[in-house]
């Protein structure tokens, strides 16, 4: 089934080896409630409590690919939700700091890395518009949720030549890249358009 979802994804044009291979290896019925598990390698978005979801799987090797991580790369989570991107990110050997704002989740998540051997750098329960300032900085900052702006703490946050994706918008999101060419300067390219739950600031 997950090699049906690998697939399915590269089918709608996703084309990086590494991120269909960790699509490929990850179990992601583990990740859901148990009533889902038949739907665990559907390419759909499922409620994981607390009035988030997880990502729907192409969503989730779309924003990836767009980060172009390599091996030992530096990557800053909002957003940790069920831990299935954190897993896909650890999967691609990237050292992953995540943060979750709801406390349900963050207990539930964490919990669920312990037991089934997944090593993030670290997992916090935080406000994510606020990003990591003291392991700053990062080669790359994937947004798991809608935000109404983009947070000028993850900008200044990245490495130069480091990557920010975000999708930015309030009903519908537009997925936004964000590269840091100079210590000033960002190139920014649109990449379509999303659904999201929204990214809440300071509501733990």
């Amino acid at each position: 089934m997950r090699n049906q979802l690998a697939e399915v994804l590269s089918e709608k044009g996703i084309v990086d080896n590494a991120v269909l291979n960790a699509i490929r290896s990850i179990p992601r019925h583990l990740f859901l409630d148990s009533s889902f598990e038949d739907h665990a390698y559907q390419d759909k978005a499922f409620p994981i409590g607390a009035d988030q979801t997880i990502s729907q799987p192409y969503t989730v090797a779309f924003q990836t690919e767009l980060l172009q991580v390599e091996p030992n790369h530096k990557i800053l989570e909002i957003g940790t939700g069920s831990g299935y991107q954190t897993a896909v990110l650890l999967k691609l050997k990237a050292r992953v700091y995540t943060i979750e704002r709801q406390l349900e989740l963050f207990k539930k998540t964490n919990l669920f890395f312990n037991k089934m051997g997944y090593r993030p750098k670290n997992v916090i329960f935080g406000d994510g518009y606020k990003g990591l300032p003291e392991e700053a900085p990062f080669d790359g900052i994937i947004v798991t949720a809608g935000a109404p702006f983009v947070p000028n703490p993850l900008l200044a946050q990245l490495k130069i030549g480091g990557r920010l994706v975000i999708p930015v918008g309030v009903d519908e999101q537009i997925m936004t890249l964000f590269i840091r060419k100079s210590a000033k300067e960002f190139e920014k390219k649109e990449l379509g358009s999303f659904r999201f739950v929204p990214l809440l600031e300071d509501k733990n």
